[in-house]
């Protein structure tokens, strides 16, 4: 009956609407934004409306439906980001069918894993992604149809705009649209909000396979209620929708009337160009992104924007400081923590002040920081695993025992190494499983990356602990130079040395190599990294 003085607790701030659906929610948003553009190309300049988005997602939900789809039936998007996207993931939500979204760039055996754990019936993808997987689609006994964005159709496919756009072709197929859908006659499908599961989606698999996370509508419903409303600044943004970070930031920019202008792929030139043509104020970018816009000499004018969100992976102070410098304008460099788990969120840092926090619990979260070993639950400026509870977690993994990721509180124990300062901002330290075991001593590969980052030469850098018969484990650094630089390993394990204590000391080497593996999030594969110190290979 008594707050806990040692946790953390979020603000109680959301009021949602009374019907628990969130395809009824978000269509009726987007509807009253009108021939508002919703979104933008960067690269293409194509546009699409609020009324664009709506109308094609009611028209593919009545599509679906007379194709078959019911309620609780699985549908997968596996696309890069393109203008149909968005409308294929409401169409679903409205038919209370779950939507599951599948990264463009797994693996054939990530593939086949994340098809076996959600099992769709039906898939929409985009002609690249069919390009790429075509032979593991048509492996899969449980996936009966195949939808392409685009106008080249494929054997035994069907074409998304004959699902969603009307045409004159008298073609007598059910799914076939001929006219649009009267948006004052339609009805999404009832749902139990609370327990209906509107998305499977995927851990980011860093360090094993993805798994499969539920959510539900009201999960999503309660993201995208916020009662603070923000201006609608113009956005920029790159991150995959198919990922938690892209696509439930994107449903909530949809809420808020925001014009989004996106890109398929990261290029450092195209997105300073973009900037620049579009007069963007606010940038959407995981923490590479920013080290990589940072470390170039181009030249474009960036004084439109104003605010810059961060989130994914550690945002270091340093860069924080050079982005600041990069964008003359900028009033707030925003930087959050969450997960897929989360649905988006846990903390959030609204305050410019406190540079390199991740901010406060978010709205209807409690956290606690416990000892990893002693399982006690830790005050101020003492470091533990973060484990939280919230309105918006997961109901839990597909397939998996809830005990084993939930303690006897029901706090999800996230893995992340952290703590939280007298006013209750958090900062993170680390992976819990990524942490070096040096001798006594837990080593956090971030901050040694961060000094390596301070370099001038180095561009770019990832740590990982190797096995050493002596002291347990020892840290291995793998650097990529700017071009035209040069380095020894010497001298970057004495640069290392001058500025952290013994135990961070690159006891495993320096490798040099050409790019450091990392997930679409911006996330360091340190299982690769330690694949390449096992080979003994480097990459030059």
């Amino acid at each position: 009956m008594f707050k806990n003085p040692k946790y953390q607790y979020g603000p109680m701030d959301r009021f949602v609407s009374a019907n628990l659906n969130f395809g009824e929610y978000i269509l009726n948003k987007i509807w009253e934004h009108n021939d508002k553009v919703a979104m933008i190309n960067g690269l293409t300049d194509e546009k699409v409306t609020y009324r664009e988005i709506a109308q094609e997602a009611m028209n593919v939900a009545i599509s679906l439906t007379r194709m078959g789809v019911r309620k609780g039936d699985v549908i997968a998007v596996c696309s890069e980001n393109r203008r149909e996207f968005i409308g294929t993931i409401i169409g679903i939500c409205c038919t209370g069918a779950i939507a599951t979204t599948i990264n463009t760039g797994y693996t054939n055996d990530e593939l086949r894993h994340v098809l076996s754990i959600s099992k769709p019936k039906y898939l929409f993808c985009s002609p690249l992604a069919y390009k790429l997987h075509i032979k593991i689609y048509k492996s899969v006994s449980h996936l009966k149809t195949i939808i392409i964005y685009g106008d080249e159709n494929q054997k035994n496919t069907i074409l998304y705009n004959d699902l969603a756009i009307v045409s004159d072709d008298r073609t007598n197929k059910p799914y076939k649209i001929k006219q649009n859908v009267d948006y004052e006659q339609f009805q999404p499908v009832e749902v139990d909000g609370q327990n209906d599961t509107l998305f499977i989606l995927y851990s980011s698999g860093t360090t094993g396979l993805p798994k499969g996370v539920v959510l539900t509508h009201y999960n999503i419903l309660v993201l995208c209620s916020p009662t603070v409303t923000m201006p609608p600044l113009k956005t920029l943004t790159i991150t995959p929708w198919y990922h938690t970070m892209g696509l439930a930031s994107s449903l909530l920019t949809l809420v808020r009337a925001t014009t989004v202008v996106y890109l398929p792929k990261f290029e450092v030139e195209l997105y300073f160009k973009t900037i620049e043509k579009y007069k963007i104020e606010q940038l959407t970018a995981v923490p590479p992104v920013l080290v990589a816009l940072c470390k170039s000499n181009l030249q474009y004018d960036t004084s439109s924007v104003i605010v810059a969100h961060s989130g994914a992976a550690p945002l270091y102070e340093e860069t924080a400081h050079e982005v600041k410098k990069k964008f003359p304008s900028l009033k707030a460099l925003l930087q959050g923590y969450g997960m897929t788990e989360a649905t988006l969120i846990i903390t959030l840092n609204l305050n410019p002040e406190k540079i390199g926090s991740v901010g406060t619990a978010y709205s209807h979260t409690v956290i606690k920081v416990v000892d990893p070993e002693t399982k006690e639950v830790l005050g101020p400026n003492k470091t533990g695993e973060i484990c939280f509870k919230s309105i918006m977690l997961t109901k839990g993994y597909i397939g998996k025992d809830r005990k084993e990721y939930f303690d006897e509180e029901g706090f999800f124990k996230t893995g992340d190494i952290g703590y939280y300062d007298e006013e209750g901002y958090f900062y993170i330290v680390d992976r819990l499983k990524e942490l070096i075991k040096y001798n006594a001593y837990q080593v956090p590969p971030a901050e040694i990356e961060a000094v390596l980052l301070k370099h001038p030469a180095i561009r770019d850098a990832g740590v990982v602990g190797i096995p050493h018969p002596k002291n347990g484990e020892v840290p291995i650094a793998f650097v990529v130079l700017k071009p035209d630089e040069k380095l020894t390993e010497k001298e970057v394990q004495d640069f290392v040395a001058e500025r952290l204590s013994n135990p961070k000391h690159l006891r495993g080497g320096v490798r040099f190599i050409n790019e450091i593996p990392k997930n679409q999030t911006g996330k360091i594969l340190r299982r690769e990294l330690k694949n390449i110190a096992i080979s003994n290979k480097s990459k030059l």
